[in-house]
């Protein structure tokens, strides 16, 4: 009998030691570089091992190394420098108060943003390749079969590190696929799925698209797409995960384009995977868009709904995570659904709205609902 697998989005909170180094090398102050080395292979040790006790079947190394999922480019590749302008999300705009709640509280993560201003040029596979080994050898340690890696897509990039250098977004994104392509083909030929992080598909409508129409804006998200595309050419889509969200905040996400006009980019991505949010309250309705578009989800596609929500301490009851999950194995069956989160629970090195222990708490009741969804 096929049961419900699990995993999650990817980020993961990190340790205390863990926080202090990489804060160190982002702020170029000086560091062990070996001791570095040591407290990240510790650090993933423990963080598969914490995935495996909470009953995770397909495991990350919760991007301990990582400054956040998408600025890590700016230490691997050539081509960055200065700093990117700042823009909050719209929705946020729409109530300054709680945006300078959000910045007094200290919820806004500080770190180097560098705009794009020469040749986007890889640096070498060095850090990537101490990434994998760490993620390898922990499985091992632990006996664990199946795991994946996060990367930044082409689109993510652009969004983050702003272009001061190509002539054209389009130039651009051709750049950073290019550029990113053998990041992507270096994780699958280690024998790790490859997750690529996408909210520039729906999070970058409300913070850098803000002037187009939802139709020119999907207009966008389709060159994304067709970027990213490119630079998995050469890269088995069986092995291909892709998460798209709307930002992983607390907020009002009043100006979040809905699901139904962004299924078709989702869909028409190089993965087999697709992970989405669908826990959190202003997203939690849009099963019933996979539900009514059954047919035109293409027969290879997995779909990896978010079953418990990363921007809240409330853990969710075993129950409720079964429910959502079986929504969508009513409409695709058992095999083609894998329980997932909203997004990452560390999104950003030292930050993160849910408690870390809570968050393995909440990774815990995700495999105890799935593990009572009627298999096949």
């Amino acid at each position: 009998m096929t049961r419900v697998l699990t995993t999650h989005v990817g980020s993961l909170p990190r340790s205390q030691d863990v926080v202090d180094f990489i804060f160190a090398r982002e702020r170029e102050e000086p560091y062990d570089a070996a001791a570095f080395d040591a407290c990240m292979t510790m650090a993933v040790s423990d963080t598969v091992k914490k995935q495996k006790d909470a009953g995770i079947d397909i495991v990350s190394d919760g991007e301990t190394s990582k400054i956040s999922y998408a600025t890590y480019v700016k230490d691997r590749y050539s081509g960055f420098s200065g700093d990117s302008p700042r823009n909050a999300p719209a929705d946020l705009k729409m109530f300054p108060s709680f945006l300078q709640r959000i910045a007094d509280s200290g919820g806004t993560p500080q770190y180097v943003r560098p705009m794009c201003t020469g040749e986007v040029r890889s640096k070498g596979q060095d850090e990537l390749q101490k990434d994998i080994a760490n993620l390898k050898s922990a499985m091992t340690e632990h006996g664990i079969s199946r795991g994946f890696m996060n990367a930044a897509s082409p689109g993510v990039i652009s969004l983050f590190l702003q272009n001061d250098y190509y002539k054209s977004r389009e130039a651009y994104l051709a750049a950073l696929a290019d550029a990113m392509k053998e990041e992507y083909e270096t994780i699958v030929a280690a024998g790790l799925d490859l997750q690529l992080d996408c909210p520039d598909l729906a999070l970058s409508r409300h913070m850098l698209f803000t002037d187009l129409s939802d139709e020119e804006f999907v207009n966008v998200a389709q060159m994304h797409v067709d970027a990213l595309n490119h630079a998995l050419s050469d890269v088995p889509q069986d092995r291909v995960r892709v998460h798209i969200c709307w930002g992983n905040y607390e907020g009002p996400h009043l100006c979040d384009i809905p699901m139904s006009k962004m299924f078709d980019t989702l869909m028409a991505t190089k993965s087999r995977y697709v992970l989405f949010e669908t826990s959190n309250p202003r997203h939690g309705h849009e099963w019933s868009v996979f539900r009514d578009r059954k047919a035109d989800i293409p027969e290879d596609k997995v779909l990896v709904p978010g079953v418990v929500d990363t921007t809240t301490n409330f853990v969710e009851h075993p129950e409720l995570v079964a429910q959502r999950l079986k929504r969508f194995t009513d409409i695709v069956g058992t095999k083609r659904v894998i329980a997932g989160s909203d997004c990452g629970f560390g999104t950003f090195a030292g930050f993160g709205a849910v408690d870390p222990a809570i968050a393995y708490a909440k990774l815990a009741v995700l495999s105890e609902g799935a593990a009572s969804v009627p298999g096949e």
